[in-house]
């Protein structure tokens, strides 16, 4: 049987550090990967994955539909529309190039899968700096995104409260997930074949978690926390459920499910 073809964009950063020892100081850089957890959840998997970090995605993120279609469902986390705007022809050449936001609706409306992740640049972000809304891409997503700041912070960790067991994307996992430690705040839509799977406790908000829906002939899927760590930490990598969980929902997303 051949594998679904998926492309993750996003989920990489460049730190750069000041070091000061005393009348002395040095710079450094480092460049870190936040997907290594679903990469290796879905190594033995139906699922062929492309991973294309953030700074590649800003050039190699399909400029067409064609290309795009080679692609049977795609991932958005942790990367803003800016990234995806602003490629260096228009950047720093003042060129023009196709809107991939644009793209990325006209793709679901033609069958393919688009699945948002949370993170500080997913949704609307920090300081609004991820800035989905009003865009193509939240016009197909089941959810809309605030305005402003919309991340919720959740350092004593929350427990989330499953609404649709029965749901293909969460049969036959436990009742009981591990914490989670913040989300994007956003608004399930009020729209046929939406439907909120998992949210907050009811202390916590009942924030939408885990939201379905479709657009076109296409389906789409928010999760407002992490992929791992920090919103996501370790023990949710560790938990036997994280694999299931991410393996069900791209089947859902192509129609396995």
């Amino acid at each position: 049987m051949s594998k679904k073809n998926v492309l993750l964009a996003g989920e990489s950063w460049s730190t750069s550090a000041v070091h000061t020892k005393g009348f002395d100081q040095f710079n450094s850089t480092t460049f870190h990967l936040g997907a290594e957890p679903l990469v290796k959840a879905l190594s033995d998997s139906e699922f062929a994955l492309r991973y294309m970090p953030s700074h590649e995605a800003q050039t190699a993120f399909p400029l067409s539909l064609e290309d795009l279609q080679r692609y049977d469902t795609v991932i958005l986390s942790d990367i803003g529309a800016n990234s995806l705007l602003l490629h260096p022809d228009v950047w720093l050449h003042g060129k023009t190039v196709p809107n991939r936001l644009k793209l990325l609706r006209d793709y679901v409306e033609m069958g393919g899968g688009l699945f948002m992740i949370g993170g500080y640049l997913s949704f609307q972000g920090i300081n609004g700096a991820a800035r989905y809304g009003r865009t193509a891409v939240e016009e197909v997503l089941p959810v809309t995104c605030l305005q402003v700041d919309d991340r919720i912070e959740i350092p004593e960790g929350f427990s989330p409260e499953i609404v649709e067991p029965d749901h293909p994307i969460l049969q036959g996992l436990p009742a009981d997930w591990p914490v989670l430690l913040g989300i994007n705040e956003v608004v399930v839509k009020n729209e046929p074949g939406v439907q909120l799977l998992a949210r907050t406790p009811a202390d916590q908000g009942s924030h939408p978690l885990l939201v379905a829906g479709g657009y076109g002939q296409g389906r789409t899927l928010a999760w407002t926390s992490d992929i791992g760590p920090h919103w996501l930490p370790e023990s949710f990598v560790q938990w036997p459920g994280y694999g299931q969980l991410w393996r069900q929902c791209l089947a859902w997303l192509t129609g396995k499910a």
